[in-house]
Parts: structure tokens; sequence; C-alpha cells
């Protein structure tokens, strides 16, 4: 991809540690820029990208979170409740987001693809990181064998 179409590009600092999870990040990131790219072809070609593109993200987005939640289940992570909530108000707002677009309300792909990518890197620079603390500790300890 052109570099002038990359709104953001993937760093080592954003690993949590856990390869199927940082994989996946890597993914969603893929995903914003995959849409930024979409949102520079001019507003009409933008909204059709957006559409055509859009659902597959969500899909994605879900499909992240159900795996990352079923690792912290699996290591009875303390703070699963309060993670599980802010991955539903994100994918709410994102399908309300998204229903406004269908709806033909008045929305602008680039501010939504910029919300997306804000909220991902928060959420894997802050939120994910105490998740990814509390794994650490655990292996220090001898509590979590990982290959």
């Amino acid at each position: 991809m052109d570099d002038s179409k990359i709104l953001v590009a993937w760093d080592d600092r954003y690993s949590v540690g856990i390869r199927l999870i940082d994989e996946q990040h890597k993914e969603l990131v893929n995903l914003t820029n995959a849409l930024y790219a979409g949102c520079l072809a001019g507003d009409e070609a933008a909204q059709k990208y957006f559409l055509e593109t859009i659902h597959g993200t969500v899909d994605y987005v879900k499909y992240h979170f159900a795996a990352e939640e079923k690792i912290l289940k699996n290591i009875k992570y303390p703070s699963i409740g309060d993670h599980k909530k802010q991955h539903e108000g994100f994918v709410k707002q994102i399908f309300d987001d998204v229903k406004s677009f269908e709806e033909g309300k008045k929305f602008v792909p680039n501010v939504f693809v910029r919300y997306l990518k804000d909220w991902i890197l928060t959420h894997i620079a802050v939120v994910d990181r105490k998740y990814a603390e509390y794994i650490l500790n655990l292996k220090k300890k001898g509590l979590l064998l990982t290959k």
C-alpha cells in the first residue's frame, strides 16, 4: 500500500506478547488502513468502498474480541468483565455508525476511520497492555505454561 494511504503503521510497542492476538491486532490495523485508503478515493468512491468493506471489518472486530475474551476467560483474568464491556461499547458504536451510514444519514467515512484507529490503538496500548502484564506475571510465577 502507498505510504500516503496509510493512516497507522503497526509498531512492536503495541505487542501484547500473545502471537495470535498480535496477529489479529495487526489485521485490525490493516483493515483500518484499507478503509482509510478507500476514503481517499473521493466522496462517491469512498462511500461505495466503505459500504463494501465495513461489514467485513465489523465481522473481524467481533471475531477478534471473541478470541481475546476466550483467552482472558481461560486465564481467569480478573478484569474480564470491564474488558468485555469496552468491547461491547465499541461494537455498539460501530454498529450505530454503520446503520446511520446505510440509512443515508450524515456520515463521514474519514471521521469514522480515524475513530476506529484511535479506539483500537488506545485499547491495545492501555487496556490490552493490562492483561499482557497479568499474563507475564502468571508466567513468571510458573502458573501459566506457554509454547
